[in-house]
């Protein structure tokens, strides 16, 4: 799969959560990007398979990210040009600190 039709799926991802697609459907549709199967050396160390294997998965796992944050930006952007408030930096300070209100709660 190339990094293009990897991140495809991501925004199609994104696309499926926000059409209320299942989350198992969603979690299918983000698992085709990972290979089914690694290559490690003939004869290999615990730490050459954990090397080889993380090499085969960076590759795709950037590329998912990437097409997240590409979807991510287009989507700020249109909002952000609506003049709405808070503007997608107070949406996001917003949420940082949800989340960290929730780590210590």
């Amino acid at each position: 799969m190339t990094e293009n039709e990897i991140k495809l799926k991501a925004i199609a991802a994104l696309t499926a959560l926000r059409a209320g697609d299942s989350e198992s459907f969603v979690s299918d549709l983000l698992g085709e990007v990972i290979p089914d199967q690694f290559t490690v050396p003939a004869v290999p160390s615990a730490e050459e398979i954990g090397r080889s294997v993380l090499h085969q998965l960076s590759g795709p796992l950037s590329a998912l990210i990437s097409g997240f944050i590409n979807a991510f930006e287009a989507v700020a952007q249109a909002y952000d040009e609506t003049g709405a408030e808070p503007h997608t930096d107070g949406l996001l300070q917003e949420l940082a600190l949800r989340l960290a209100d929730d780590d210590l709660g």
